[in-house]
């Protein structure tokens, strides 16, 4: 298959091959349940707990399936991406284990617990300011001089095909769910999820969850074309990129709606589930929890799937010790 997202739309095949290609290489994540959320918001409620994940996060997937689908030729001259964290240290995560280079076009702002990952996986890092104008001019600088294999965070079939596989494992460990909600930033997560579940349970509802600080997926929804803001504010770091026309695709075409979040509703859901849950999540992670405390009776009464998207947290600037 071809890696050029404008022509190419990942099929369910390609997810099922992604699925058996990343098998040695990830896991199968736990899916996780709470009484006290499930009576907070009606319904009742699954956690399928990607901060577990090699890597601390659900990019795991795309990234592994990615680097791994590569003919040798194009390995040798490893990969390289942009990403405010989590892509970035998932693809090399990914080509360290495939013994191939990384290089990473970060924000100087990202958190450090993501810089560091990166770097401990074996991944090289270039700064860059933090708009996505910047990160893309940096980025074209970086892949001209290496030659480098571009493998983008979500705007891309082998991505979103490898984050196809979550949704796959859900389905396994899950029965008669009446919806799934994901975060959406650029999209790669909920567009997996997307593909898998119009072929696998089509009956079950896709939500998207975004910071209202963030919104541009929401209002590309709205007005039913791409919107997409440069630098937007958010806790929720991992959320701050913009919709593309792959990603948009399968947002446009098979997500039920798009719930929002204030930064204070992100953060109480972010401390709700560590205190309630004793797991470690991410501020984008709590977004869907946020987005259901506020839109109860969207879903009460149903059977709820939560994808927790990553656990990777600077511990010492969490948001509610500001």
């Amino acid at each position: 298959m071809t890696d050029n997202s404008d022509l190419y739309i990942p099929t369910f095949c390609d997810m099922l091959e992604a699925h058996e290609r990343i098998r040695p290489y990830v896991h199968k994540t736990p899916v996780l349940t709470s009484s006290y959320l499930n009576s907070l918001i009606g319904a009742e409620i699954f956690f399928k707990c990607e901060n577990f994940q090699k890597a601390g996060v659900f990019k795991a997937r795309g990234a592994s399936n990615a680097v791994f689908g590569l003919d040798e030729e194009k390995a040798k001259k490893g990969v390289a991406t942009h990403s405010s964290g989590n892509h970035g240290l998932s693809l090399s995560y990914a080509a360290g284990r495939r013994g191939i280079t990384a290089t990473v076009v970060m924000p100087h702002t990202a958190p450090d617990a993501k810089k560091d990952a990166v770097r401990g996986y074996g991944g090289t890092i270039v700064e860059c300011e933090p708009s996505t104008s910047s990160r893309e001019a940096v980025f074209a600088e970086v892949v001209e001089k290496t030659g480098a294999d571009f493998i983008h965070p979500y705007n891309d079939p082998r991505v979103v095909a490898g984050q196809g596989t979550c949704s796959r494992e859900m389905l396994e460990q899950v029965d008669d769910l009446d919806a799934i909600i994901a975060p959406i930033g650029g999209g790669g997560m909920v567009s997996g999820t997307c593909l898998t579940l119009s072929n696998m349970a089509p009956n079950i509802k896709i939500y998207a969850a975004e910071p209202k600080n963030a919104d541009d997926a929401y209002r590309s929804f709205k007005a039913g074309h791409i919107i997409a803001d440069d630098a937007p504010q958010t806790v929720a770091d991992g959320l701050k990129v913009p919709l593309k026309d792959l990603t948009w695709h399968f947002v446009s075409n098979y997500v039920e709606d798009i719930l929002l979040a204030t930064e204070e509703e992100i953060i109480d859901a972010m401390k709700l589930t560590w205190e309630r849950m004793k797991i470690v999540m991410e501020p984008s992670s709590a977004v869907p929890l946020a987005t259901m405390i506020k839109n109860k009776p969207v879903f009460a009464g149903k059977r709820v799937g939560v994808i927790i998207t990553g656990g990777n947290v600077d511990l010492d600037k969490l948001p509610w010790n500001k």
